[in-house]
């Protein structure tokens, strides 16, 4: 999942904390902790027990809390061994069960009866009084409380999709803070697709929007570690200034991305710098000698244990002291997710080594995750899955370095991993993309996610301009009829910019950008060069070499030239050519500016 959205729901647990006492902190824990399994509801009947699940993160300060005081309190204890079998899952591990219950943050703490019907849930640190409650209430009535059960949503929008797109714009811009500056009241975070949007915006002259994405950019550089770089999670209590220090693969893939864009933007290397930053800690401390990304790095050098002052060390202090724990597992999404970010750093750089670093990461995913027929497992091993998030990532990825480098290889390769997706996870008549696959059965039932179908969306629309191939299109269009549903997005607050940029890119040409001429021509380079610097993601960028072989989608409207030359493209037709790297930078400039 990139998929970690509005979640941060169990801050509320510092004020909880103080309630509870130390008397059980140290005692030793009886809980037996199974992995998932159907095996366990099994289990579960044969004994008339409850299921416990606690669906935690291996970064999580709360859920190294409720693990120290919570699962060693002996009341809890002692309930959880008469009438409970304890599940415990690392969220970054199971895509699948981190979707279903993102909402509940972590640690999530989900209760089943024996057949799988779930009981309770409930969200973040719970201290051991509320928690030992909670477990006799159950035991006491077993009947569900509060819980949604998953329904399927309609298979499309209900209302005309412009009147959609114009609800969700201004659910977008509510969401904004106009006294702390940047998205979100209670939590402060970046957001990638929100801010993405609100460049875009600003790039089309909404003085408004531009505003509000430099104010978030500005701000969001507190939550960027001044020593090692790489960003923290998200700050609490409403303000920039309380950061949570677990640092998280999605947040540095966003924000790497999205400082990329500004700059490639406004040219204020003010904005690159974070870039470099975040790249820097990753190539330190997140990437192994064989050039791919670890998952995370937890938010405490102890677990447990509030790490501010550990962070206000420089880096002699902290290396004296120790490192936070680095989770060391290599997912095929998280790697997936880094590649597309370095693309825009190397394409307004024009930096060779980040190029080289991003394609190394792909061919060792593309050796170690695949699977046939274009897919990708999570792990080494997977406990479920396939899952849609892995297969969706790289293909994104090498959609990406395809539009970088023009080596069609990396082409073949996203097209592959759509029709993957295409064969494993649809839902027959209805719209949307299950997080796990659908050939099969499994348990739970797989359920479409929002960030992964907006994500499919948008891969799929882009893909289909590059391919034109018609059931790429398609494939774009069922992902996002479910992402526009309103149920879908009616209590989603501000967290909509997905469907926003979505929606415009399966909509609108993007602004194509087609350099004929040879590989080893240097004004041709410096043409190419100048279009992979557009800041848009929604771009289509060529480079035709003839001795290759035919146009991209065999198109017979380019004239013969006898050096290299550059056409602005669209519905069919293109512009007189431009020969060179400057009147292409003014052509595109007229056509992008408002």
């Amino acid at each position: 999942m990139k998929f970690i959205r509005g979640i941060f729901l169990a801050a509320w647990a510092g004020t909880a904390l103080g309630a509870a006492t130390g008397a059980g902190a140290g005692a030793a824990s009886a809980i037996e902790w199974r992995p998932w399994s159907e095996e366990v509801f099994a289990q579960a009947k044969r004994e008339n027990k409850f299921v416990l699940m606690d669906l935690e993160a291996v970064w999580c300060h709360w859920c190294h809390v409720m693990e120290e005081i919570t699962y060693h309190d002996p009341a809890v204890v002692a309930l959880i061994k008469a009438r409970y079998l304890a599940v415990r899952v690392d969220q970054d591990a199971r895509p699948d069960l981190a979707n279903r219950y993102e909402d509940y943050g972590w640690p999530a703490t989900v209760v089943f009866a024996p057949d799988g019907t779930e009981i309770v849930k409930r969200q973040g640190y719970l201290p051991p009084g509320p928690m030992a409650s909670i477990l006799q209430g159950i035991i006491d009535d077993p009947s569900p409380i509060g819980t949604r059960t998953g329904a399927e949503l309609p298979p499309g929008p209900k209302t005309p999709r412009q009147e959609r797109v114009a609800t969700l714009r201004a659910q977008l811009y509510q969401g904004y803070d106009d006294v702390q500056g940047g998205w979100g009241f209670s939590h402060k975070v970046l957001d990638g697709d929100t801010v993405e949007f609100a460049l875009r915006e600003a790039g089309r002259g909404d003085r408004a929007a531009e505003a509000k994405a430099r104010t978030t950019l500005r701000l969001q550089r507190k939550l960027l570690d001044p020593v090692w770089g790489g960003v923290y999670q998200y700050s609490v209590g409403g303000n920039w200034d309380e950061p949570h220090f677990e640092k998280i693969m999605q947040m540095q893939a966003e924000n790497l991305r999205l400082y990329a864009l500004a700059h490639a933007r406004w040219g204020d290397a003010g904005y690159l710098e974070p870039a470099r930053a975040i790249h820097r800690y990753l190539r330190t401390f997140l990437t192994s000698p064989d050039g791919v990304v670890y998952t995370s790095q937890d938010a405490d050098l102890v677990p447990g244990e509030h790490s501010a002052d550990y962070y206000a060390l420089d880096d002699a202090g902290r290396r004296a002291r120790g490192i936070p724990r680095i989770d060391r597992h290599i997912y095929a999404r998280e790697n997936g997710w880094v590649i597309a970010a370095l693309v825009p750093l190397a394409a307004i750089t024009g930096e060779d080594a980040i190029r080289a670093e991003a394609e190394r990461a792909a061919r060792w995913v593309l050796a170690h995750r695949a699977l046939p027929g274009g897919g990708f497992r999570h792990d080494e091993r997977d406990a479920a899955g396939p899952y849609l998030g892995d297969t969706l990532a790289m293909g994104r990825a090498f959609l990406a370095l395809h539009q970088l480098t023009q080596d069609p290889a990396w082409l073949t390769h996203a097209g592959a991993a759509a029709d993957f997706i295409r064969g494993h996870f649809g839902r027959g008549a209805l719209a949307g993309f299950a997080s796990t696959d659908t050939t099969r059965a499994s348990f739970p039932a797989p359920l479409p996610q929002y960030d992964e179908n907006t994500g499919l969306a948008r891969f799929a629309a882009a893909l289909a301009r590059v391919t034109g191939r018609p059931e790429h299109r398609e494939l774009a269009g069922r992902a996002l009829d479910w992402v526009l549903a309103e149920p879908v997005t009616a209590n989603r607050g501000y967290y909509v910019g997905g469907a926003l940029l979505a929606e415009e890119e399966f909509s609108r040409e993007p602004v194509h950008v087609m350099i004929l001429g040879r590989k080893d021509d240097p004004v041709a380079r410096a043409m190419f060069a100048v279009a992979l610097h557009l800041p848009d993601q929604h771009k289509l960028v060529e480079w035709w070499d003839r001795r290759e072989g035919p146009a991209p989608r065999h198109e017979e409207i380019f004239p013969e030239m006898d050096g290299a030359a550059a056409f602005l493209c669209a519905n069919g037709a293109c512009s007189l050519p431009v020969t060179d790297a400057a009147a292409l930078a003014k052509r595109l400039a007229r056509v992008t500016q408002p």
